[in-house]
């Protein structure tokens, strides 16, 4: 029982360490062919963007928004892909079955 104790206290320091190391971390995401950049981070707050001047259209904002969105979606998903990946490694690790966290 108390080996079980001490590896459920393991598991729980691991995710924790996991967690605080995924929130940290800064990802970098382009889209419309690099025209728009980003910087999100592992909380999914979005922390910079930067838009090539080039693709401003007074004319067309429409194709910005879409460009922004994109962006964005894609930051989020790999921030979430990431977070998904590590937290699934670290189960395994302790013999816990895939979904259950």
């Amino acid at each position: 029982m108390n080996a079980m104790m001490r590896q459920v206290q393991q598991f729980q320091t691991e995710r924790e360490t996991l967690s605080a190391d995924l929130e940290a971390r800064e990802y970098e995401v382009a889209a419309g062919g690099g025209a728009v950049k980003l910087k999100i981070n592992g909380s999914r707050r979005v922390t910079e963007i930067v838009i090539d001047p080039e693709i401003i259209d007074p004319d067309d904002a429409e194709t910005l928004q879409d460009i922004l969105v994109a962006a964005v979606n894609e930051g989020i998903g790999r921030v979430e892909d990431d977070a998904a990946r590590e937290m699934s490694a670290l189960a395994a690790k302790f013999g816990i079955p895939e979904g259950a966290l």
